[in-house]
């Protein structure tokens, strides 16, 4: 099996999902190059293994993704791109018989662009749903526009799990407050959530407080930080209290302590909640689609800082976790529903690898659908309207030594001005643009 991700916490996802549909298969984990591409750090907290894991462009990828060289491929990337490989593999193997089945799913909760992002989708043999609740509106919007939905497939999270949880006395009560690269965005809206979180430790002496963080400064994951919180703390007056601290760190063993997760609606959420943590989801700065919060309505998770405070917990509803796909409460003994969230993406593949020749593939989006839409996501791809690679790079004539190192170092040194340019000069840029 072959993982395309384009950040952290798409590897996580791609790669735990390839191990929970096909598993024993070997798994090579190709990181498109990018602006989010993960470094060592930031691979070696997700903690997911390959047999191999290397860096490639969109390219490199559909040179080597041939009829023979995988059996599955998961494309664990933002929409546009998983649109740009789907038809960058329509090319590259025409018409029907034997290629590699492809898959391709959500990080998480799908709270934004779902219309988008889902027909971007489109095309892949396997779409997974992390719910019964997504894979309903997925269906829905493939047959709202006319798109066969025959590949949502229902299944779970390949990253719950974990102890159920049990309060203990060996140990301080932990609060941990989950942040968000992206939500919220303003400066202002996170210095006051890290406020209230140092307001609360100093409320709660008892208690110790740890603001998980995502990323270090510089560093990108799917969403872009610019305000982030390690920067911010320095400004608190006072600074924080001696309970409460940053921490960075797998988000599963930082649940192996947490008492209550706190978070504005963070996939962590959903994790904490499958092992029976109490989870408050703040409705300090309302509840908005831009906040990603309206996704928790009926959780009985909604609740603020003030009746955290005041030492409220907040109680989730069965009901709603289940439609979510997680079992409130911690996987059940004896395997559960949990493991059997993933039968039916086991057979749907396995059923398509004992197929002699698949049909070829044939995403929603054409030139005859989308005509003044699809040539520019292909084109940040390096692909034609066609599909087909836009570079010299299938004239049949191979680079010399020479100048395949001097690409390399071009490639490399444009590689390190674009990130500079994106993760330090940009958010500058922006911020004096609002003073």
């Amino acid at each position: 099996m072959a993982v395309l991700a384009d950040s952290d916490t798409r590897w996580k996802w791609g790669a735990l999902t390839a191990r929970r549909i096909v598993p024993g298969a070997r798994i090579d984990g190709l990181l498109l190059r990018g602006r989010a591409t993960p470094t060592a750090r930031q691979l070696d907290e997700v903690g997911v293994r390959a047999a191999s894991l290397r860096e490639v462009t969109a390219a490199e990828f559909l040179r080597e993704a041939d009829r023979d060289a995988y059996d599955v491929v998961v494309l664990s990337c933002v929409g546009g791109t998983v649109q740009a490989m789907l038809h960058g593999l329509s090319h590259r193997l025409g018409g029907g018989g034997r290629r590699p089945v492809t898959v391709t799913g959500y990080v998480g909760v799908v709270y934004e662009k779902l219309a988008d992002g889902l027909l971007l989708r489109h095309g892949a043999d396997v779409v997974l749903a992390n719910s019964a609740h997504d894979a309903e509106r997925f269906r829905a919007v493939y047959e709202g526009v006319g798109a066969d939905a025959g590949a949502v497939v229902e299944c779970a999270l390949p990253f719950l799990g974990g102890e159920p949880y049990r309060e203990s006395d060996e140990r301080p009560y932990t609060v941990v407050f989950a942040v968000q690269p992206s939500v919220p965005a303003s400066r202002a809206d996170r210095e006051y959530l890290l406020r209230r979180a140092a307001g609360h430790a100093r409320r709660h002496p008892g208690r110790e407080v740890l603001v998980k963080l995502r990323s270090r400064p510089g560093e990108h994951t799917t969403h872009i930080e610019e305000q982030p919180y390690q920067k911010l703390a320095a400004r608190i007056p006072g600074g924080l209290p001696d309970n409460c601290r940053l921490v960075y760190g797998h988000m599963g063993e930082v649940l192996d302590r947490t008492d209550l997760l706190v978070t504005v609606s963070s996939t962590a959420a959903l994790e904490s909640l499958h092992r029976g943590i109490p989870t408050a989801v703040l409705t300090d700065l309302g509840v908005r689609e831009a906040l990603g919060n309206h996704h928790f309505i009926g959780s009985g998770c909604l609740t603020s800082w003030d009746r955290l405070d005041s030492g409220l917990l907040p109680k989730a509803d069965p009901a709603w976790t289940a439609r979510q796909g997680v079992v409130a409460g911690g996987p059940p003994s004896g395997g559960g529903s949990y493991e059997a969230a993933f039968d039916a993406a086991r057979e749907r593949v396995a059923d398509l690898l004992a197929r002699r020749a698949l049909p070829p593939v044939t995403p929603y989006y054409t030139l005859a659908t989308a005509p003044g839409y699809l040539p520019g996501i292909l084109a940040r791809h390096g692909l034609g309207p066609s599909g087909a690679p836009r570079t010299g790079a299938e004239t049949g004539r191979p680079a010399s030594g020479l100048r395949r190192a001097v690409r390399a170092a071009v490639r490399d040194a444009a590689r390190g001005a674009y990130r500079h340019g994106v993760q330090r000069v940009a958010p500058v840029i922006r911020r004096m643009g609002e003073l």
